[in-house]
């Protein structure tokens, strides 16, 4: 297929770019889900568990993990807390985020295994616009990861400030 211009004319090919929303795009109640999930691999838990200088041998000493309850190490849970928020990114905060505010709430329902793969799924609690910062708004998210088998392993609500759309994006 070719694309005929005339003399004079250009061709313009309408352009995509990826981006997370708009604070006005934001509807409260509105789950999304983020794909594709992440294997969460042993390389993972130690690089991770060794770079933020965590040395709990839950994560990092397989045979000191084997005499625990849990027969063998878990991921560590901040890892499994940046994993989430992290796949929210693209669908939801990508270029759209001035900042995180804070989280109010973060649990750990079951742990993480290595090999197990993780889905999160984000609902926006509410939203407002910022008094003090025009053209921007604050919305509470509320992070939902699940394993393989469906079972809830981490949540996390979080409040971020984000941009509005700017004039003539849409």
């Amino acid at each position: 297929m070719t694309d005929e211009t005339t003399a004079g004319e250009t061709s313009a090919a309408r352009r995509i770019t990826q981006r997370g929303l708009w604070f006005d795009e934001l509807e409260e109640g509105v789950v999304y889900e983020h794909r594709p999930g992440r294997t969460m691999t042993e390389t993972d838990n130690v690089l991770f568990s060794t770079l933020t200088m965590n040395t709990q041998p839950l994560h990092l000493d397989r045979a000191w993990s084997e005499t625990t309850e849990f027969g063998e190490p878990l991921v560590n849970s901040m890892h499994t807390l940046a994993t989430m928020v992290g796949l929210s990114v693209g669908q939801l905060t990508q270029g759209t985020i001035v900042a995180n505010l804070g989280f109010s709430e973060v649990t750990f329902p079951a742990p993480v295994r290595h090999g197990d793969t993780i889905y999160c799924e984000t609902r926006v609690l509410e939203k407002r616009t910022s008094r003090s910062r025009p053209g921007q708004g604050i919305a509470t998210f509320e992070h939902l990861a699940r394993n393989q088998h469906g079972d809830v392993v981490a949540k996390a609500v979080r409040q971020v400030l984000m941009q509005g759309e700017p004039e003539g994006e849409s």
